[in-house]
């Protein structure tokens, strides 16, 4: 995403001011590795600024794929952090049956969801996308 650009009228030329981030954005793409380094640096400075303040989580690769190929959020977390349903239901004050029926798609989970996520320390759109 391109921030704000700044057109200067010189007398002959037209000079385009963008933000540095969009400059090594640009030079990463052409291949200039410095660039691609700083932009990779800026990227995992954010993201750990995300993950501090409780807005994003860090979680194996494999939970990732999981959900991406269809397992529920709640239980592809659930399973890596080695919870029961019961445990989850539980520390969110549900019954296991609600949990164990969003997991099968039964149930969307709505408010509950929100329970669910703290119960398992995410933030609510990893379970809800």
């Amino acid at each position: 995403m391109m921030g704000k650009l700044q057109i200067i009228h010189t007398d002959g030329e037209d000079l385009v001011v963008i933000p540095r981030s969009d400059d090594e954005a640009l030079l990463a793409r052409a291949g200039d590795e410095a660039s691609e380094d700083a932009m990779t640096a800026r990227i995992v400075e954010a993201t750990d600024a995300k993950i501090a303040r409780g807005e994003d989580v860090a979680l194996p690769t494999a939970v990732w794929a999981a959900i991406e190929s269809g397992e529920h959020p709640i239980r592809a977390i659930r399973k890596y952090r080695g919870l029961t349903q019961i445990d989850v239901a539980e520390q969110a004050r549900l019954r296991q049956s609600y949990i164990a029926d969003i997991e099968a798609g039964k149930k969307t989970g709505s408010a509950t969801s929100l329970k669910a996520a703290a119960a398992l320390g995410v933030p609510l759109d990893v379970i809800v996308g």
